[in-house]
């Protein structure tokens, strides 16, 4: 197994000092360094001048990659040109992770001007688009949701584009088996990496595919500092966006995303208890007083370095690459520096 860093944007470091750990952390035994995307800035710039910051200590420097872009930012043809490019430009040492973001809501389809759509549909169409042209092809093909002919990069390109998808539920992980290179597991405990391991590897040999050829990868986030409270509120600040994100009183859409992800892992009472404190106008600082402990600490790591290093080895277990994603417990490079010391390979 091999440990990867996950850095984003919440962590309160400068430029300067977001490629500094970069180099820092490749240095420490780290072989990858993973960037999340949303719209506030553009994932693949920074992946590429992540990269460059560690081949200044590495020959060649560590592989870097997207956990994940969201599908309805960038289109299929858009996705395979800059990560093409980006693959050249590493000489082979870039993954790009796709997820469907919140396509499943629909509120979040309505802001984006989209019909009601399938996802997996949706997410199927990505794929295969952009596998088809990363690998040298031209594309004629007509999905459900998208149609593209006669396309093409049109500069062929020698080295690889891993493709990893996003998946938690056992539909999307299926797909994943079946058309991606790897799977991008989020906010996952022991047993559900587990669980979501046995549904690849029957799906990949359903369609004759060595399960092995289908890396398992999953950000495991970690919060350190010696005021544990502080490392706690921080790191369930960085949760809660995700276990309720979901203010639709529609019970088969809080069973998509990562709501019914939380739930399959039991925690259904609890986040109904939080449901409840949040539309009876709850603040967030309430919100993290009452979110369980032992929820935040099954799928993740908050309190003093030494209890780190064997709680994120027991969550990695299973994994082709533990990525370790910072939480800052507070706005300084030191928060971040002591993660990637205390985690480090």
């Amino acid at each position: 197994m091999e440990y990867g860093i996950g850095l984003d944007t919440t962590l309160g470091i400068s430029y300067e000092q977001d490629l500094y750990i970069s180099k820092y952390a490749s240095e420490l035994g780290y072989t990858s360094i993973w960037t999340p995307e949303s719209s506030a800035y553009d994932s693949f710039v920074v992946c590429l001048e992540r990269w460059k910051s560690s081949k200044l200590s590495i020959n060649g420097g560590v592989t870097t990659g997207i956990a994940v872009s969201p599908v309805n930012l960038r289109s299929p043809f858009a996705l395979a040109m800059t990560a093409s490019t980006i693959s050249k430009r590493t000489k082979g040492n870039f993954i790009l992770g796709i997820g469907s973001g919140g396509v499943y809501r629909e509120a979040t389809r309505n802001s984006l001007g989209f019909q009601k759509v399938s996802v997996l549909s949706l997410m199927t169409d990505y794929l295969t688009i952009i596998r088809q042209l990363v690998n040298n092809q031209i594309v004629n093909y007509q999905g459900d949701t998208i149609k593209l002919l006669n396309s093409t990069l049109g500069e062929y390109n020698e080295y690889p584009t891993p493709i990893y998808l996003a998946a938690l539920g056992p539909n999307m992980l299926a797909l994943g088996a079946k058309l991606s290179d790897g799977i991008a597991l989020n906010w996952c405990s022991t047993d559900q990496v587990i669980w979501s391991k046995e549904i690849v590897r029957k799906s990949a040999e359903n369609f004759n595919r060595d399960p092995a050829e289908v890396k398992i990868i999953q950000y495991i986030r970690v919060c350190i500092d010696d005021d544990i409270e502080l490392a706690r509120r921080a790191f369930i600040r960085s949760m809660l966006g995700y276990a309720l994100n979901s203010t639709s009183t529609k019970t088969s859409e809080k069973r998509l995303g990562y709501r019914g992800h939380f739930e399959r892992m039991g925690f259904a009472q609890e986040l109904n208890k939080l449901d409840k404190l949040k539309l009876n106008g709850a603040t967030e600082e309430k919100l993290i007083d009452e979110f369980p402990n032992d929820l935040a600490l099954k799928v993740g790591y908050f309190g003093k370095a030494e209890g780190a290093v064997s709680h994120v080895r027991k969550l990695a277990v299973g994994l082709d690459t533990a990525i370790v994603r910072v939480v800052s417990a507070r706005p300084d490079i030191d928060s971040t520096k002591i993660v990637v010391d205390t985690c480090k390979p």
